[in-house]
């Protein structure tokens, strides 16, 4: 799909699996070997089409992959939610975007992300570095509302165990993965959401993932007209399965799949 023969607003799901993503390596549980597409899950991360823009959320290790797979040839910027390795290891694979595009590709995120970014790749952030490197516009963002091109982006505060990391809101659309909790003030800050993406690793309790019962209590409370649940491990069960034990207005969202919004 090229996407700029696409208007309005939409989100393309790139990934949603797990920083393990699915299949597992040696793994033989029953979704790991389901031949169901949708149980094929990279390492989680969107597409946000938002009144023109083109956005990414998170740019992990299977990011190339993604671009190539949803025929993704320009992005206008990059959203980081924290700096853990499924979330930025793909960063180097933006050239591409410099070299045929010439141009420079914005990235958001809290300060915090921009350190550990300089750790795991301190020749991109060095302005000496080699000829060759990415070529990024850092842009440093709190809990504060910020712009693109004049378009809002509401940061969405949330915890992933202790460590405190952004989900987004674009509009009518909330984007939230690898919490574990939300606070109420952060509550207020997603709703009278149309859509709701929201993560949910496995159905019993983990230390720094929301749980699927406890991404179905969020959900019951925002009540939006359209939940989906990303950041899913193959402790779940396969897709089909897991379809059929969700309300009607739940969703497993799925690798490529387009959501309107």
């Amino acid at each position: 799909m090229n996407i700029d023969n696409n208007e309005g607003n939409y989100i393309i799901f790139l990934g949603t699996g797990t920083s393990t993503g699915i299949p597992v390596i040696s793994c033989k549980c029953a979704t790991c070997t389901s031949n169901d597409p949708r149980d094929k899950r990279f390492r989680t991360s969107a597409f946000i089409h938002y009144n023109g823009l083109k956005l990414v959320i998170d740019c992990g290790p299977d990011f190339r992959l993604q671009m190539i797979n949803n025929q993704i040839d320009d992005i206008d910027a990059i959203l980081i939610t924290h700096g853990h390795r499924d979330h930025i290891a793909g960063i180097d694979d933006i050239r591409p975007f410099n070299f045929i595009l010439g141009k420079v590709i914005s990235l958001y995120a809290k300060e915090e992300v921009m350190s550990q970014l300089d750790k795991e790749f301190p020749y991109i952030l060095n302005p000496n570095g080699y000829f060759g490197s990415p070529q990024l516009d850092y842009h440093n963002i709190n809990d504060s509302i910020f712009f693109i091109e004049n378009n809002p982006i509401i940061p969405i505060p949330v915890f992933h165990g202790k460590l405190e990391i952004l989900g987004f809101r674009f509009g009518n659309l909330a984007y939230i993965t690898d919490a574990s909790q939300i606070p109420d003030s952060s509550m207020e800050l997603i709703k009278g959401v149309e859509i709701l993406v929201i993560n949910a690793l496995r159905r019993s309790p983990h230390i720094s993932h929301l749980s699927l019962p406890q991404a179905l209590e969020i959900i019951e409370k925002v009540n939006p007209q359209k939940a989906f649940l990303t950041h899913l491990s193959h402790f779940l069960p396969p897709h089909i399965q897991i379809l059929k034990d969700l309300p009607n207005n739940v969703s497993p969202a799925y690798d490529g799949l387009r959501v309107d919004f």
